[in-house]
């Protein structure tokens, strides 16, 4: 079986959160598992692309509206994903250095997709499935239906992933002529709450949808930015897929960031060494328990709530732990944080930006991981946690609920909670506090925490499953 995944992100060519995790991993082990694998992405600038060596395999041109551009398709040479990777460039359009954030994404993100499926309308053997991811993607699953244009290419079964439905590109009816020509009786497979709407088009005109856990398939039929509607509705092709994580990527045993590797036998020296550079580094205390948070820090992952929770926990409980942040995103939550450090006495700090080789030391290194996410999806950052023996602290919602389970459990390994609120969070730090100084029963759930499997091995046989059934 030959299956295409289309996505603006892929680890580690270009990441801004676990959608680039996903489409670097979940190829590879479909690959793995003996079917021929392909990621077609934009190209942006990034250092990916001018460290390794490329090949062009395409040149074209298409439209967008009334206006013509040129594309080019180049191709990854060494195979260094182990699969194939497709970058497509667009002057003026995918040449940037970010992936997001521009004011002519939709402009972007729609050429990108025409320019995708004016390519692969040239190819001579087509995939047997397209799988695209996010809304960025998810006009192509409208486009191979009711486009003429791409008329060759309507019977190929289309599967949605969706990563995270609160973003769903919605864009205005005066852009309408963005999408090559298609059956105007075919407008409701675009439209939703009045504009054309990418994500909901995709729910509507995939042959499957899926996302990325059980719980949260559930959560977007009462709680999906305004598509909830389109969920009930649609809710008889989608599934819930869990994410895996590659242990390729992460596994203290074997880290590339790391420079003292451990396992479930060496737990307490291999975290010790990284807890020590990590408090050498950020001026902390060694001695006290270390909470980390480690993401973007923005409103739905409740990282607003972390100055006062922060400063809580030191006035109400006392200095009994260390915080360490890492993330970016909202400017106001950035500045708190910043300005919070000047109550630092050796016990909180914090880094604001992207680092890779941070974020696995901070895994390594920390005693607990805070998610206190209002909407997650999947998440990633509470496996990782736990594959390197980082208890995690979470809420009860989307794919927390489905990978962590409460000490309060006979098989419990982590602890949760039922709100964002900083009455919860701060509760849950003061039942951390209690667990850590209970020396044997923490040792106990870090080993047991990294023992869980949480590999992509089973979740890319389910997609391997649902993919069979649309043949």
């Amino acid at each position: 079986m030959e299956i295409v995944h289309i996505s603006a992100e892929c680890y580690p060519v270009a990441k801004a959160g676990g959608l680039a995790d996903v489409v670097g991993a979940l190829p590879r082990f479909q690959k793995e598992l003996g079917h021929v694998t392909k990621v077609i992405m934009p190209m942006y600038r990034t250092d990916f692309l001018y460290k390794n060596e490329w090949q062009v395999v395409h040149k074209a041109s298409a439209s967008l509206g009334h206006s013509w551009f040129d594309f080019t398709v180049i191709k990854e040479v060494s195979n260094k994903l182990d699969f194939e990777l497709y970058l497509l460039d667009i002057n003026g359009l995918l040449d940037r250095e970010k992936i997001y954030g521009y004011d002519d994404d939709t402009e972007r993100f729609c050429a990108f997709q025409i320019a995708v499926l004016s390519w692969m309308n040239t190819w001579n053997l087509l995939p047997n499935v397209i799988h695209v991811h996010d809304h960025h993607t998810a006009l192509i699953p409208f486009m191979v239906k009711y486009c003429y244009g791409f008329g060759r290419l309507s019977g190929i079964p289309t599967v949605l992933t969706i990563h995270n439905a609160e973003y769903q590109g919605s864009f205005g009816w005066n852009k309408t002529n963005y999408i090559p020509q298609w059956d105007s009786w075919k407008r409701g497979m675009l439209e939703w709450n009045g504009n054309i709407n990418p994500l909901a088009s995709g729910v509507k005109c995939a042959w499957k949808v899926t996302t990325v856990s059980n719980t949260y398939l559930n959560e977007m039929r009462f709680k999906s930015n305004g598509m909830e509607p389109v969920f009930e509705y649609e809710k008889g092709k989608c599934s819930g897929i869990i994410n895996g994580i590659d242990y390729g990527v992460w596994d203290p045993e074997n880290d590339k960031y790391l420079n003292d590797h451990y396992n479930v036998h060496s737990i307490e020296r291999g975290k010790g060494k990284s807890k020590k550079i990590l408090c050498e580094t950020f001026g902390l205390s060694y001695d006290k328990p270390l909470f980390v948070f480690i993401g973007r820090l923005v409103g739905e992952k409740a990282a607003d709530l972390l100055p006062q929770v922060i400063n809580d926990c030191f006035r109400f409980i006392g200095r009994k732990m260390n915080f360490l942040i890492l993330g970016s995103g909202n400017s106001n939550i950035e500045a708190k944080l910043i300005d919070l450090k000047k109550i630092s006495q050796g016990d909180y700090n914090v880094y604001v930006g992207y680092n890779e080789k941070l974020s696995h030391l901070m895994y390594a290194g920390a005693d607990f991981l805070l998610m206190p996410s209002r909407v997650e999806p999947c998440g990633l950052n509470q496996m990782y946690a736990m594959r390197y023996g980082t208890i995690p602290l979470v809420r009860r919602t989307g794919g927390l609920i489905d990978t962590v389970i409460d000490i309060g459990n006979q098989d419990g390994y982590g602890i949760t909670f039922n709100e964002a609120s900083v009455g919860d969070i701060s509760n849950a730090i003061y039942r951390a506090l209690d667990l850590y100084s209970q020396k044997d029963l923490f040792r106990i759930l870090q080993k047991k925490a990294m023992s869980l499997d949480f590999s992509w091995h089973n979740s890319a046989k389910q997609y391997l499953d649902l993919y069979q059934n649309l043949q």
